[in-house]
């Protein structure tokens, strides 16, 4: 008996994910827990192992995005045949809910030539068969895929069909179906998602085009336009001048979209700032012992901590002193966690990424320097688990390696703060009458004001340049 090879759930906030691609072919034999896929969250890309042995019959396809538990490929028997068609056990959340019908209602304004076009080869299910890239160009061009005449093998679209097509045209007020039920999933295209996710619209709200049978772009630019016009007829009180993008000061030369990591950390980073109260204070922490215990490690021949390493320890162990730090706000109020998780901010390609060192406070310098350095070679490389970027309570960042002094830092939610890292420098201080030079940084802590008041803040930054005046309490 064939055995459903699911759309994983790898996170508490995971929904949908979209195949990257098949790492074995159609048709080949398969072992459990062996790499199979590729998948791309909102946060990053993952394997995933095969549910169990057998001949892998592929279903979803590269570009497609399906919620979580959904079938996107199946595992058969020994000596069992692959069916002729099987389509998804719940429809692919970029895929159409079934093929429009000669007689659907098409919206008003649509161009006769779009209207007769000669229908696409579609399988059951409602699939139109189209390679991901003739999608991804559809996506971008706003052209309805279903309206494309394929002439690719077995009349499969593929991107020229697509970039000879006309654009669709934006449908009229009026022509959109009723938002699908409360709580039923919202079944869009691929730009639909995007235009949405861009203008934080929730696409359950968003009326459904009878043409496509789902959410288009175009359905979402109307019901936006609605809402701003009903703003507009509603309200006294003028937008403010900021609510508004201004116009282009010049031709740009390329634009990035706020879409997948980037939309990503736009939209937590704004979240973070407009939902906390959040404010920084900054302290000099001596780097002197710290860096004549560096030496001695190194001279010893045992793994060597970076100095973020030291910091990240120093952060641990006074988040143990100081739970008040160690917390979140919830609708009960707020939490104190009793477990540290400490999260790294890592640069990588076209973004930042936060691993999660779990249980730091328990770990040894030498233990914590192995963490850090697989978890930021992972983010780099783009092997992380969505289990390395979880339950983090609290977040370091350290821009001192690109001559930063000093920076504000913004909070990760839900943590109450996070801690800036700046570099390291030579300073000159008056001791007992005397110059010395001596090795400082600055730390910058940002808090959330709701969960604790300066006093605390300030004390359990000092905490931390304490620490790290006695790196012999971090081991």
């Amino acid at each position: 008996m064939a055995t459903d090879v699911p759309m994983p759930k790898l996170g508490l906030t995971m929904e949908e994910a979209m195949i990257i691609e098949w790492l074995v072919a159609d048709g080949s034999t398969v072992v459990a827990d062996q790499p199979i896929l590729r998948i791309e969250t909102d946060k990053t890309e993952t394997e995933v192992g095969a549910p169990g042995s057998g001949t892998l019959h592929q279903i979803g396809q590269p570009g497609d995005v399906f919620r979580c538990g959904v079938r996107i490929g199946l595992l058969l028997a020994e000596g069992e045949a692959a069916p002729a068609a099987v389509a998804p056990a719940a429809a692919p959340a970029a895929a159409p809910l079934a093929a429009p019908s000669a007689t659907a209602p098409r919206a008003a304004g649509l161009p006769a030539p779009l209207a007769a076009a000669p229908a696409p080869v579609v399988v059951p299910g409602g699939r139109v068969v189209a390679t991901p890239y003739a999608r991804a160009v559809a996506a971008e061009r706003g052209v309805q895929i279903d309206t494309v005449r394929g002439t690719g093998p077995n009349g499969r679209i593929v991107a020229a069909d697509v970039l000879e097509a006309r654009p669709a045209v934006a449908l009229a007020a009026g022509a959109f179906a009723a938002p699908p039920p409360s709580g039923v999933y919202a079944v869009a295209t691929v730009a639909a998602r995007q235009l949405a996710d861009l203008l934080g619209v929730d696409l359950a709200s968003v009326p459904v085009d009878p043409a496509e049978q789902r959410v288009t772009r175009d359905s979402v630019a109307w019901y936006v336009r609605t809402l701003l016009q009903q703003l507009a007829t509603t309200s006294t009180t003028p937008a403010p001048a900021a609510a508004a993008s201004a116009p282009l000061l010049q031709e740009p030369t390329n634009v990035v979209r706020l879409a997948g990591m980037r939309g990503t950390i736009a939209k937590r980073m704004h979240a973070s700032l407009q939902e906390m109260a959040q404010l920084t204070l900054s302290m000099d922490a001596d780097m002197t012992d710290v860096l004549a215990d560096r030496a001695a490690r190194k001279a010893q021949g045992g793994a060597t901590p970076s100095i973020t390493d030291y910091v990240v320890a120093a952060t641990a162990r006074a988040l143990v002193r100081h739970p008040g730090m160690n917390a979140q706000v919830t609708e009960a109020g707020i939490a104190l966690l009793p477990e540290v998780h400490v999260g790294l901010a890592v640069a990588v390609p076209n973004g930042l990424m936060v691993p999660v060192v779990r249980d730091t406070a328990h770990r040894s310098l030498a233990d914590l320097a192995a963490e850090t350095t697989r978890v930021a070679g992972a983010a780099r490389t783009g092997s992380l688990t969505p289990g390395d970027l979880e339950g983090g309570t609290f977040s370091v960042s350290a821009l001192g390696a690109y001559g930063v002094d000093m920076f504000t830092p913004v909070i990760n939610p839900p943590n109450a703060g996070i801690l800036g890292v700046g570099r390291l420098r030579d300073d000159l201080v008056l001791v007992g009458g005397e110059v010395r030079a001596v090795k400082r940084l600055t730390l910058s802590l940002t808090w959330d004001h709701r969960v604790v008041d300066g006093v605390p803040a300030a004390e359990f930054c000092r905490t931390i340049v304490e620490l790290l005046a006695t790196p012999a309490a971090l081991d």
